[in-house]
């Protein structure tokens, strides 16, 4: 699903923000990438994103080569990712069911399917009674939800959630990555970037620590949740 082959991202600056770094994540594991601030985690994202061009190395995500992929191209890899951002960018003159909507009419899906699909999707996040409601009218937890049933809603292989706990309280951090669990147990492969360690510890799982652009740990720590 990823493989990063000798890789290393310089901006213009000259500042080295990944450096040879070699990283492999199967199809269906659950991932946290953790780091401080400036760590290099960000640039990571961006060079799976295909936002960025890796300076050097290869840099592979669901079958795409994203060195050597044509522009036009480009769209079509990124349908085959659901991305879910720390601020969660909804649409604000949109409802929800039309913020979720979105990602499968950019994609000229059914009307008929979009009917059938999106209110699955609201179920499935507990959002049903939301459907109509406006982003300034949601807490940030629902909010947080509703970006990630839009990530959800075209069935993704791969889910990268970009700090998805980062404008929520503590009790809906581990509400978020539980239902990220969740999709993970259905076969969705998750990639969570976080600086919250407190999260990583209980939950554990496969965690790979950055540090000045390098892969400082990548092993498997036993957390804390019960539920498992």
């Amino acid at each position: 699903m990823i493989e990063l082959v000798d890789v290393s991202l310089k901006y213009d600056n000259e500042t080295t923000a990944v450096d040879n770094l070699n990283l492999k994540i199967e199809q269906g594991e659950f991932v946290f990438i953790v780091g401080s601030s400036g760590a290099g985690k960000s640039s990571i994202i961006k060079l799976l994103l295909r936002e960025r061009v890796a300076t050097s190395g290869i840099v592979k995500v669901n079958g795409y080569n994203l060195n050597k992929i044509k522009k036009r191209k480009i769209p079509e890899f990124r349908r085959s990712l659901g991305v879910v951002f720390q601020d969660f960018r909804l649409i604000p003159n949109l409802n929800v069911f039309d913020n979720v909507a979105f990602s499968l009419r950019v994609t000229n899906a059914s009307p008929k399917y979009i009917r059938t699909r999106v209110p699955y999707i609201l179920e499935l996040m507990g959002l049903t009674d939301k459907a109509k409601r406006f982003p300034h009218e949601l807490s940030g937890g629902e909010q947080q939800r509703v970006a990630l049933a839009r990530a959800l809603v075209n069935d993704p292989p791969m889910i990268i959630a970009d700090e998805p706990t980062g404008n929520v309280d503590p009790e809906l951090s581990y509400e978020i990555v539980s239902l990220l669990k969740e999709i993970n147990d259905c076969g969705t492969t998750v990639i969570m970037v976080t600086h919250e360690h407190d999260i990583v510890r209980y939950f554990g799982g496969r965690t790979i620590s950055i540090q000045k652009g390098k892969i400082e740990y990548d092993g498997y720590l036993g957390g804390n949740d019960e539920s498992e």
